[in-house]
């Protein structure tokens, strides 16, 4: 799934994007309000981490958070800040936002309420996907098949993912580049070829059926459960 992080403290950016990446997510940053909007706008995304004192606005991150949910009432925002105050955290919530978490933070918490908001968001599937026999759970990060366990890398859970998010639909080398790696990603379009290899190996034993199609042209799919 891809995020968007809009955090003004280039430090703190950075560790959240790598927590964030490291934990199978396709993660973009932005570093002022403007910027944030800009993302927004031209991205699509499945969660905003958005920091609340961000410079270009008048009011920094309520701003963004505003014209967020002038664009999308539905995808999570999860604001950071330094200020722990009551008044704060109302300004926030009523702003739009879905959670709330105070500056300094501990990473795991970072991550628990991300996949929380992820499980309730209102476009979010059931909480464990099921397609062709493999159960995927996104909350543990865990892949099975006939009641084994299969340890996916992050990129590959992610592509995996995706590709069981839209069962039955074709999904493009475009568009898996486009959600499961981040917008500045500059490398070759084989990567996903790559990766769909990748996961045929781990995903397929001897005498089982191959539950990744090969559409050529087009792209690759995942038939959905009757």
């Amino acid at each position: 799934m891809k995020l968007l992080v809009v955090e003004d403290d280039v430090r703190i950016a950075d560790i959240v994007r790598r927590t964030l990446t490291e934990a199978g997510y396709a993660v973009d940053v932005a570093y002022t309000a403007p910027d944030g909007v800009e993302a927004f706008e031209i991205e699509s995304y499945d969660l905003v981490v958005l920091d609340l004192m961000l410079p270009g606005l008048p009011k920094g991150g309520m701003d963004v958070c505003a014209r967020i949910r002038e664009l999308n009432r539905d995808i999570p925002v999860l604001m950071l800040t330094a200020l722990d105050s009551a008044r704060k955290r109302v300004e926030g919530l009523d702003a739009g936002a879905d959670d709330y978490l105070v500056k300094p933070f501990h990473l795991a918490e970072l991550l628990a309420r991300v996949r929380a908001l992820l499980r309730r968001a209102p476009r979010a599937l059931a909480p464990i996907l099921r397609a062709q026999g493999v159960a995927l759970d996104p909350a543990t990060r865990t892949a099975t098949r006939a009641g084994r366990t299969i340890v996916l890398t992050a990129k590959e859970f992610a592509v995996l993912e995706y590709l069981m998010r839209n069962a039955g639909h074709i999904i493009s080398t475009t568009e898996l580049i486009d959600h499961a790696w981040d917008s500045n990603y500059e490398g070759f379009s084989n990567v996903v070829q790559s990766y769909i290899r990748y996961l045929r190996q781990k995903l397929t034993l001897a005498g089982e059926r191959e539950i990744i199609e090969t559409r050529r042209g087009a792209g690759y799919v995942i038939a959905a459960d009757e």
